[in-house]
């Protein structure tokens, strides 16, 4: 939230109609060809493949994307396709903007003929999520790469691809009582501590003696909000409550919707006077809500707020001084490790243990998950032009427009 990002970050709809595995037609995007094949083997064991392994780790990727070619290999050993889904293109722009050409791209530098590489969107339907996976599988899929709208819906799709002997990979977000394979993303626990140390940090350089803080959430539906909140508000700001040095003002209801974050935050700053920092858990949320500050004539660098996801608002509003900061989760490294992992498992690999270099405890089958967990950061004034903007994850002619073209001189970036 991604952010979930996430996704930076994810609305939840309950799924009622039946699993058919017929191939429907879906409203969904789709970015490329389907696959050709008939069938959906299941991975093999490691000996079935005459391919050489390559042995990537984490760390691996770069973004030049210069390792997927080391899997060629595997792409020639492996047969299906790699089909991945996308939640929407609602609750972040990073879906549209970046996993969907990052996961594309990895997919044809790793040897994926057009035929065997498949990335949808489900434009935040449940059903057409299913709808998608049920066609995938129809047609040859090997491997799924899903982010679904809601673990339920996540769910259904991983218990019909298990019966189909296809491989799941869980992307960005865990799927809650699940039965994938492996799951891929940020280490989002530490996403939620980089959050809430970057809020500590900014209250301090911003003279806020004694923050009264809002502290919103994500969707609690979202396994991934959850895992943010433990890392900020247990693993950072709960003992600065319990000290006095804190007031934990208010805790609206979680959501990943902006309009809603909004409200809630206009609710609890008209209801409580007091307030003068926020703890947000994600740039699309904290727009609105820095929108309302000023409208209210609150300066710049009076009223700390944090993000996620590393959107072109989120930068422009770190640069005029409306918010402290924001956790930058370069995407292409999580759309290139999970489309590693997919050549693996396409090619029935076991992927090396430096890929899959941790596990992620899915609480609802109190089950740890084989993961790729990749190292997030905390993008500030001081440090964009190193990362986002070399990255040219936003690009430096975007950002510096109007009124920011000052703000970016300011603070050297070009």
């Amino acid at each position: 939230m991604h952010l979930r990002k996430g996704k930076a970050v994810f609305a939840v709809l309950a799924v009622s109609t039946s699993v058919v595995l017929a191939a429907c037609g879906s409203s969904s995007t789709s970015s490329s060809s389907s696959a050709t094949s008939s069938a959906a083997p299941a991975a093999t064991s490691s000996s079935s493949s005459a391919a050489a392994a390559p042995s990537l780790t984490a760390t691996s990727f770069t973004n030049d994307f210069s390792a997927m070619a080391q899997l060629k290999s595997l792409a020639s050993a492996g047969k299906g396709a790699v089909a991945a889904i996308l939640p929407d293109t609602t609750t972040s722009t990073r879906y549209v903007e970046f996993d969907e050409p990052y996961l594309k791209k990895a997919m044809a530098d790793a040897g994926l003929s057009s035929s065997d590489s498949i990335v949808q969107n489900a434009q935040g339907s449940d059903q057409t999520f299913l709808t998608d996976a049920q066609s995938d599988i129809t047609k040859g899929a090997s491997v799924l790469l899903i982010d679904p709208p809601d673990s339920g819906v996540g769910a259904r799709v991983e218990s019909l691809a298990k019966s189909h002997g296809v491989q799941v990979i869980d992307y960005d977000r865990l799927t809650l009582g699940g039965n994938r394979n492996y799951y891929v993303s940020f280490n989002n626990v530490d996403v939620g501590k980089v959050m809430g140390q970057g809020f500590v940090a900014c209250a301090k350089a911003w003279g806020v003696n004694h923050p009264n803080v809002v502290v919103m959430r994500g969707d609690p539906t979202d396994n991934n909000a959850a895992l943010f909140y433990q890392g900020y508000y247990n693993g950072v700001l709960q003992p600065l409550f319990k000290s006095g040095k804190y007031t934990d003002v208010v805790n609206p209801a979680g959501t990943w919707d902006p309009p809603t974050a909004k409200t809630n935050f206009q609710q609890a700053y008209t209801a409580h006077s007091n307030i003068n920092s926020a703890l947000i858990p994600n740039d699309e949320n904290g727009a609105p809500i820095i929108t309302y500050l000023k409208s209210r004539g609150i300066k710049p660098q009076t009223f700390p707020t944090t993000g996620q996801d590393a959107t072109l608002t989120g930068l422009q509003n770190i640069i005029s001084g409306y918010q402290c900061g924001t956790v930058y989760k370069p995407i292409y490294l999580e759309a290139q490790a999970a489309v590693a992992l997919a050549m693996y498992l396409r090619a029935g690999k076991t992927p090396p243990s430096g890929l899959a270099n941790g596990t992620t405890q899915d609480s609802k089958e109190n089950k740890a998950v084989p993961s790729v967990l990749l190292t997030p950061q905390w993008v500030t004034t001081k440090n964009m032009q190193n990362t986002v903007i070399k990255d040219n994850f936003v690009p430096a002619h975007q950002l510096c427009t109007g009124s920011y073209t000052a703000d970016c001189k300011k603070y050297g970036i070009s």
